[in-house]
């Protein structure tokens, strides 16, 4: 089950200048937790903006760039498709991003973990709008502003209508 999880305002900001505009902790703690030992897919920008490879994931990195080195246990391909073909023998391998690479992926996708973080920011990374006629929202969980959360957020789970 391919699976998208992704972080973005009521705007769908994701972020500006490859930087996330927002710190959430506990958001963090949970795309730990969900993508650890799964494959996760994302865009060159999204990789370059990770101080290190993440551990106990399969690193698997979508760019136009033909001799793109992303140095050892990550896997370069130049499409989602290809991308999705190299994690298949992931249960639920994760979309992570960018902006790009979440609109490239959606088609393919069953499942979102979205946090809807409550506010609007400027941004040059957006997510593309989710179509309520294709998704359904099976969970929904607030999370309020705390001494740790600047913003508000809710985790929201939406599966692909068949």
């Amino acid at each position: 089950m391919v699976t998208i999880i992704a972080a973005a305002a009521e705007n769908n900001a994701l972020g500006k200048d490859n930087d996330l505009v927002w710190h959430l902790p506990d958001d963090f703690k949970r795309f730990k937790k969900l993508t650890t030992g799964h494959a996760i897919i994302m865009g060159r920008k999204t990789f370059e903006s990770f101080p290190s490879p993440l551990p106990n994931r399969k690193h698997i990195i979508v760019t136009r760039q033909k001799d793109y080195n992303a140095g050892e246990n990550c896997i370069v391909v130049n499409d989602i498709k290809t991308a999705l073909e190299m994690a298949k023998e992931d249960s639920q391998p994760f979309i992570i991003g960018g902006g790009e690479i979440y609109k490239l992926g959606l088609p393919f996708t069953e499942k979102i973990e979205l946090t809807r973080v409550h506010g609007t920011f400027e941004a040059d990374a957006f997510f593309p709008a989710i179509d309520e006629n294709e998704w359904k929202l099976i969970s929904s969980e607030l999370h309020l502003k705390d001494e740790r959360h600047n913003y508000a957020f809710t985790y929201l789970t939406y599966v692909r209508k068949k």
